[in-house]
Formats: C-alpha cells, structure tokens, sequence
C-alpha cells in the first residue's frame, strides 16, 4: 500500500497494515521451510510498539509513517524436533488465518476512515 497519510489514525491503520503484512511473510517462509532441517520459526511482534507509539503521540505525520514504530523478528518458542526444525504447520496454519482476518479488518476500518475523511472534506 503506497499512499500518504496525513493524519494520526490513517497512519495508525497504515502501519498495523505494514505490521501484518510483515507477519505474514515471515509465517510464509516458516510454513515454507517446514521440512528444512535446523530452521527455526521466527514470528513477527509489533502491537506492543504500535501501542507506545500511540499512546505518547510520537506520530511524525509531516513524513507520513509513525516514528519509533518497529516490526521485531523474534524466535517462536515451539520446542525443536529432531531434525532441528521447530516450525509446528497448525500453530503456523492458524497464525496466517489470524493475520489475514486482522489485515482484512483493519483495511476495512482504513477505506470507513478514508471515507469519513472525505465525506468531511465535501467531497
């Protein structure tokens, strides 16, 4: 999604969307790497982040994305199995489904706040 957001919760929603669409890229390759020996799953963590960011108000709107907002790559704490691998395909399954219902929710919430804004403008 590439657009300029020029007010607080568009870039909100914007960043939780780019939040999300990390997530599930990094779901991707663990399910994708399932059956490669020694990988380890990681997951994605940014609410917390997101969280702070709005509640201190630290949103740099004049450049459009939501400063000290940062997507964290950590490793999932699913035990190893003996090959090294530790990527459990159900906890990943229902960690993809999870996040395309959050994506799909919140691009809803952003094209309702689009429309507001425009309805606003007199548009």
């Amino acid at each position: 999604m590439s657009f300029a957001v020029s007010d607080g919760v568009s870039l909100a929603l914007h960043t939780a969307l780019n939040g999300l669409s990390q997530r599930q890229q990094v779901i991707a390759d663990n399910i994708a790497n399932v059956d490669t020996p020694g990988f380890r799953a990681q997951s994605i963590d940014f609410e917390d982040s997101l969280r702070s960011a709005i509640e201190s108000g630290s949103f740099d709107s004049s450049s459009a994305r939501a400063a000290h907002v940062v997507a964290t790559e950590v490793p999932t704490d699913t035990p190893v199995g003996a090959n090294g691998n530790n990527v459990d395909l159900r906890k990943e399954t229902i960690a993809a489904l999870q996040t395309q219902y959050s994506y799909q929710i919140l691009g809803r919430a952003m094209t309702d706040h689009l429309g507001l804004l425009k309805i606003a403008a007199g548009s």
